[in-house]
């Protein structure tokens, strides 16, 4: 099934608009949270199909929204790419262990990130 409906996550109001734009211009349908928090509440109203999550949040960060939606059976099913300025390896190995299903580093090039869409898709 393609992904339609994708929720971003991410506390900076410019990467929010950065990567909204890139989304509805390639035909995706697209929902912001500002905080993990804010996301869990969206995504048991939304069900997205697919989400873009920062890490350094207030609050919760990325990697245990990550691990939140993951371990519930209602979410599991909701792929998770990880949108974050850490780079180190051991952060994407981390990423990936709490359950996201890929890991990019900021600033996101916009091809590589659609082309991890279609992959999922």
């Amino acid at each position: 099934m393609a992904i339609q409906k994708i929720l971003v996550v991410d506390d900076s109001p410019t990467e929010r608009y950065f990567l909204t734009d890139v989304l509805v211009k390639n035909g995706f349908s697209v929902s912001t949270a500002e905080s993990g928090e804010e996301a869990l509440t969206k995504i048991k109203a939304d069900k997205p199909q697919l989400i873009l999550m920062d890490v350094v949040m207030p609050g919760q960060n990325g990697f245990q929204i990550t691990r939140a939606i993951a371990k519930d059976p209602e979410t599991q099913d909701i792929p998770v790419i990880i949108c974050t300025s850490k780079n180190q390896e051991t952060d994407k190995i981390w990423g990936l262990r709490q359950g996201a299903r890929d890991y990019l580093v900021k600033p996101i090039d916009p091809q590589e990130l659609l082309a991890k869409i279609a992959a999922l898709g």
